[in-house]
C-alpha cells in the first residue's frame, strides 16, 4: 500500500503518468454522510463535487438554512444516489446537482425510493439530456430542470430556479462559476474557484463562498498559490507531450496525463487546435473546442459520455481490468487514443 507521504514524494514525471491516489484508494464510503446523518437529513443535496455542482449547493443551503451533502462524480453518481435511497428518512426535499444520465433504468429503483420518502425532488443540470430520458425522470415526480448548455451553469439554474437571481453576490458568485464551466475564460477569479473546489473539502468550499462569494479570502488564495507550483508542473508535462493530428478540415491536439485539463487545452488551441483531448490516466477523456469545432459533445456520446459543444467528457470503453490499465499508463493512453481519433472521424465525415 502506498501511504499519502510517499504518494507526494513521487516525481512530476510519474506523477504526471499515473492517477491520483484516489484511484487505487477508493474513498466514495468516507465521502458519503453517516448513516445516522442521512437518515436525520432534512434537506439533501447530491452534488458534482466541482464548483458548479458544489456552488449550487451552497444556492440549496442559503434558501433552505441547512443542508446534509453528498457530493459526487459522474462515474460514482449512481452508488451516492443509491446510498442515499437505503439511508434516507423522510426529507423535506432532495436535490440532484449538475450530474446528468444516459438512462433511467439503471437508477430507477433508487430514483422511485428518493420520490416516495421526500416531500419533493429536484433535479437541476445543464448537460445533453436526451428526449427520452427527460420524459422518463419528468414522469417519476422529479422537477427536472435543465438549461440550455451553451448558455448556462447549472448554478444559474439553481439560482433562477431557488430565487436568488436578484441578489447580488450569488448572481457575482453565478456569473464567475459560469466562466470556467463553459469555458468562457472571461474572469480570472473562475479558476480561482475551479481550483478551491478540486483541492478543498466540499463542504469547506460551500461555506467559503456563501461568505465570501466569488472573491476568496487571502488565505485561501495564498494556498492555492502554493499548490499550483506542482499543478503548473503537470499542465507543462502534458502541454509538452501533446500533438497536433490533423483530421478532415480541422486540427485535432490531443495528449496524455493527469493534469488541470482547461489550461492543457488551452495551450493546444494557441498552438493551433480547432479542439483539444487530453487523456487521463484514470481513464477519462476531456474534450474542449473552439469557435471553429463545436461539436465536442457529439465525439464524447459516440464514446459513452456527452457534455457540451465546447466542452464535454467521456470514458471509451477500452478497461476491464487492471491489465488494461497498465497498458494504458505504459503507452500513454494509446487504446483510448485510437477509439478517439476513430470518433473524431465519425463525426467530422458526417458533416461532409
Amino acid at each position: 500500500m502506498v501511504t499519502s507521504l510517499e504518494w507526494e514524494r513521487l516525481s512530476i514525471a510519474r506523477k504526471s503518468l499515473l492517477p491520483g491516489r484516489g484511484f487505487f484508494i477508493r474513498d466514495t464510503e468516507s465521502d458519503t454522510p453517516s448513516d445516522e446523518e442521512l437518515t436525520e437529513a432534512t434537506v439533501i443535496a447530491i452534488a458534482d463535487r466541482d464548483a458548479d455542482g458544489l456552488t449550487s449547493a451552497a444556492i440549496v443551503r442559503a434558501v433552505h438554512g441547512e443542508l446534509t451533502l453528498v457530493p459526487a462524480e459522474p462515474r460514482s453518481f449512481q452508488y451516492h444516489l443509491e446510498t442515499v435511497a437505503e439511508r434516507i428518512g423522510d426529507p423535506d426535499a432532495i436535490y440532484i446537482l449538475d450530474l446528468s444520465i444516459e438512462d433511467l433504468e439503471p437508477v430507477s429503483e433508487a430514483i422511485t425510493t428518493i420520490v416516495k420518502a421526500s416531500n419533493k425532488v429536484c433535479w437541476y443540470d445543464h448537460h445533453e439530456w436526451n428526449h427520452e430520458t427527460v420524459e422518463a425522470v419528468e414522469s417519476s415526480g422529479i422537477d427536472l430542470e435543465i438549461g440550455d448548455s451553451d448558455e448556462v451553469s447549472t448554478a444559474d439554474v439553481a439560482l433562477t430556479a431557488l430565487g436568488l437571481d436578484e441578489d447580488e453576490q450569488w448572481s457575482d458568485l453565478v456569473e464567475v462559476v459560469r466562466d470556467h464551466d463553459l469555458w468562457l475564460r472571461k474572469d480570472p477569479r473562475s479558476d480561482d474557484l475551479a481550483d478551491y473546489a478540486h483541492w478543498s473539502d466540499s463542504l469547506e468550499y460551500i461555506e467559503t463562498v456563501s461568505e465570501h462569494g466569488a472573491d476568496l479570502p487571502d488565505a485561501v488564495m495564498a494556498d492555492l498559490t502554493e499548490r499550483r507550483k506542482e499543478k503548473q508542473a503537470l499542465i507543462d508535462a502534458a502541454v509538452a507531450r501533446a500533438e497536433l493530428r490533423s483530421i478532415g478540415e480541422f486540427s485535432i491536439g490531443i495528449t496524455y496525463g493527469r493534469c488541470s485539463q482547461n489550461e492543457v487545452a488551452e495551450a493546444m488551441r494557441q498552438a493551433g487546435a480547432d479542439a483539444a483531448v487530453v487523456i487521463k490516466p484514470s481513464g477519462g477523456v476531456s474534450l474542449r473546442g473552439t469557435k471553429t469545432f463545436t461539436r465536442c459533445h457529439e465525439v464524447a456520446e459516440l464514446l459513452g459520455g456527452g457534455g457540451h459543444p465546447k466542452a464535454a467528457g467521456c470514458k471509451p470503453d477500452v478497461y476491464h481490468d487492471m491489465l488494461d490499465y497498465a497498458h494504458h499508463w505504459t503507452t500513454q493512453g494509446a487504446t483510448a487514443r485510437h477509439a478517439i481519433i476513430q470518433a473524431f472521424e465519425t463525426v467530422i465525415e458526417s458533416s461532409d
